[in-house]
């Protein structure tokens, strides 16, 4: 097309300003500096420009500017992510929905919620408590992830084995295309003809739209919850005890883990009462009924005791059940405290793998000389080992990333995925030749031709597009490592 031509900065910044608030328009290397990376900051990029829409109408009109110009586009929320999915590429604009904060409407009859793109994932269930009810998916960076987010790389938490990830309580999306044009994924109905295009959206990694408006299931408040927290001797007689929890029949809203090296350090910096001492801790929240909830506590209770725990404790009050919670939800910025840098990894297991699964990321922590904090959704098998390591030291940064990329692949022999809810972004791009075939990599490929012809959104994340895997650094060799 005719006008589909190079462009300069000052002449995208002229454009993009003709709609958007100049002060929100930002060109600086020092303004842009929050914008270089997400939550895994060793992946770093200087965008061309920042752009900080207030409305979708500016959204739209900045999709089609840069559209029609073939620049690339990369969404962002909180920049939570763990997986640099946000970072940007040198080429192209950041587009922020920080301003996109509003909570359009909430239904307590319907039991759901129309939510801005930029409004917290802990905003939702503050706004609907006085219905007495909340939003159910609750990651561990609820307090500052935005649910934009959350959609774009299919979030879970500690209560998604009961509850499920995002794309469970999602009824209906807003999407604004690569091209500008504003369409509706899903229904507020029970169901919808054709493809099943929400769940297709719902974990893209910003590679197929951008969210402006999310329509969310809200579920009634409990009438009782509480938590067992269990001690164990040995990492793997803890994860024996998760498989025969749920073999039992058992479906606790959460079901959570952690190894020595999380216990000492979320126990440092919350004080939960975590016992120092124990190899593992195991914590099972059930939810329901008073009667429901007190036969199942005492179920559990009895069959960890039976199991090998050492000790265990029953949260009596919903202030004692919130401070356990927090030892678990602060995990990673507790790690944060006994090592310079720490890298979170995320696979997902089958639950019958997890002892055999955590003894093995021992022997590889040994042989690369690392130690290696395990955290993580025991329930449904997503694993979250925190490798620990100082990146001022020369080459320990590759020597942590070679590690995790074999923890991935571990979690691929045993059955399971590179990925449970951070998402691929660039750091997992290697390890998709190893779950995928090229017949699959090729149908991926398919798909994002189908809505991004041009590839300009979220550019080389998610999926491989050279030959060999192990060139993806060639994908955004604008990209620094720290």
């Amino acid at each position: 097309m005719a006008d589909r031509q190079p462009i300069g900065k000052a002449e995208l910044a002229r454009q993009l300003r003709e709609f958007i608030d100049p002060h929100y328009v930002i060109e600086d290397a020092e303004t842009q500096k929050v914008y270089e990376c997400d939550g895994l900051p060793m992946y770093c990029a200087t965008p061309l420009l920042v752009v900080v829409p207030e409305t979708v109408d500016q959204i739209q009109q900045a999709m089609r500017v840069c559209h029609r110009h073939r620049i690339p586009v990369v969404a962002r929320g909180a920049g939570t992510g763990l997986s640099a999915g946000a970072m940007p590429v040198s080429d192209g604009v950041v587009l922020s929905l920080a301003r996109l904060t509003r909570i359009v409407d909430i239904d307590p009859l319907a039991r759901s919620a129309r939510v801005q793109p930029g409004v917290r994932n802990l905003a939702i269930s503050e706004a609907a408590a006085e219905h007495g009810l909340y939003y159910a998916p609750d990651p561990s960076s609820q307090i500052a992830c935005t649910i934009g987010g959350n959609v774009a790389e299919n979030a879970g938490g500690v209560h998604c084995l009961k509850y499920g990830l995002t794309v469970h309580n999602i009824l209906k999306l807003e999407v604004i295309t690569v091209a500008g044009e504003k369409v509706t994924i899903g229904s507020e109905g029970l169901d919808t003809a054709g493809c099943d295009l929400l769940a297709l959206m719902i974990g893209s990694e910003g590679l197929l739209g951008v969210v402006t408006e999310v329509t969310v299931k809200l579920l009634p408040v409990p009438q009782r919850a509480q938590v067992v927290m269990a001690a164990f001797d040995q990492v793997q007689t803890a994860g024996a005890a998760v498989g025969e929890v749920i073999s039992r029949g058992i479906v606790p809203a959460g079901l959570e883990m952690m190894d020595s090296h999380a216990i000492k350090a979320a126990e440092a910096f919350c004080g939960a009462g975590y016992p120092v001492d124990a190899k593992a801790l195991l914590l099972c929240e059930l939810d329901g009924t008073r009667e429901e909830v007190q036969q199942g506590i005492e179920q559990v209770e009895h069959l960890f005791l039976r199991l090998g725990a050492t000790a265990t404790r029953v949260s009596h009050d919903e202030a004692e059940r919130a401070l356990l919670w927090k030892g678990r939800k602060s995990a990673f910025p507790a790690v944060g405290r006994i090592a310079p840098d720490y890298y979170c990894m995320d696979g997902t297991i089958p639950r019958s793998q997890l002892a055999r699964v955590l003894a093995e990321i021992d022997t590889l922590a040994e042989h690369y000389s690392l130690r290696v904090a395990n955290v993580f959704h025991a329930g449904d098998g997503n694993l979250h080992p925190l490798i620990l390591f100082d990146a001022s030291v020369p080459g320990e940064f590759e020597k942590t990333e070679e590690l995790g990329g074999r923890i991935l692949e571990l979690c691929v022999a045993v059955g399971g995925c590179i990925t449970g809810e951070h998402g691929v972004g660039i750091e997992k791009i290697r390890q998709m030749h190893v779950q995928f075939d090229e017949v699959e990599l090729a149908q991926f490929r398919a798909i994002k031709s189908a809505f991004d012809a041009g590839g300009t959104l979220n550019p080389g994340k998610g999926i491989p597009v050279l030959k060999r895997c192990q060139e993806y650094r060639a994908l955004d060799a604008r990209a620094s490592l720290r």
